[in-house]
């Protein structure tokens, strides 16, 4: 016990809790800036537009976004907590501070490229909080976490950042290609049918991977369905206005929540055997 306290205080101990709350403050101002304060252009605007609501089939309408305070909270709460000399030896949190350091600071580091529009170098750093983010959940995944808390401070943040950032990285290289080809809004309906399609595999695997961890697996769920289905509602009711994308973005949510909802139930399922079958044995 002696050791991992000295372990847990040793001045590089200290030097990342310090650098993972940098890192929460960081990404919470450079959302501000990215919203218009501080002088910032408001990332819809930022580019001429190139990333808003109506540029392109899969852009997800404006009140999708609100889920960034969501996340911001979570990673915030991460952060607290981290620091604390108790709950922030956790080896779940630990385990996960450096990656999630990293697309903290990476987020402010997308927020100031669109500013500048480096629309391309944009997409180089969503892919890179993809990176870290499924860094982090492969980590989480080595195994269950001990208790509930523990997992919504560690578990929930990076789920929820990672739903919402596979959803913001297909909206983002959808709209880059369409400024870099010169497209209508509405163009290319097959091919977004196509990259809707290929999202919902992609998060159905995603879900089912995490599954391990409940909470892991649902707050991923959960925004990436968001996402999803925000698509869906900017196509049906929003412009460009197109049915077939809407009702494929929102078939995909549903079968990613749906996957979800049984992979859940089926791990409970054998949880249950596996500690019926252990009290057999005793």
């Amino acid at each position: 016990m002696t050791m991992t306290v000295e372990r847990e205080i040793s001045p590089w101990g200290v030097a990342q809790r310090a650098l993972v709350a940098i890192g929460a403050v960081l990404a919470i101002v450079g959302a501000a800036w990215g919203s218009g304060a501080f002088g910032g252009t408001p990332i819809e605007e930022a580019a001429d537009g190139v990333l808003a609501s109506d540029a392109t089939l899969l852009a997800p309408a404006t009140p999708a976004f609100g889920v960034w305070s969501v996340i911001y909270a979570a990673l915030a709460v991460f952060a607290v907590v981290q620091a604390l000399p108790t709950l922030g030896s956790s080896p779940r949190l630990r385990g996960i501070a450096w990656p999630v350091l990293a697309a903290m600071v990476l987020n402010a580091a997308w927020i100031y490229v669109v500013q500048r529009e480096w629309l391309a170098a944009s997409v180089g750093v969503l892919a890179a909080i993809l990176v870290a983010l499924g860094f982090a959940a492969a980590r989480l995944c080595r195994a269950r976490p001990a208790s509930f808390l523990v997992a919504a401070v560690s578990d929930a943040p990076v789920g929820l950042y990672l739903g919402w950032a596979t959803v913001a990285t297909v909206a983002n290289i959808t709209a880059v290609a369409a400024w870099w080809l010169g497209s209508d809004p509405g163009d290319g309906m097959p091919v977004a049918v196509g990259v809707l399609v290929a999202t919902g595999f992609l998060g159905i695997a995603m879900v089912r991977d995490l599954s391990i961890s409940p909470v892991l697996a649902w707050t991923t769920t959960a925004t990436l369905a968001w996402g999803l289905a925000w698509i869906g509602e900017g196509r049906l009711h929003g412009t460009p206005e197109d049915t077939i994308v809407g009702w494929t973005a929102i078939g995909a949510a549903g079968a990613i929540v749906l996957t979800t909802a049984v992979t859940t139930v089926a791990t409970h399922v054998r949880v249950l055997r596996w500690a019926r079958h252990q009290r057999e044995r005793g």
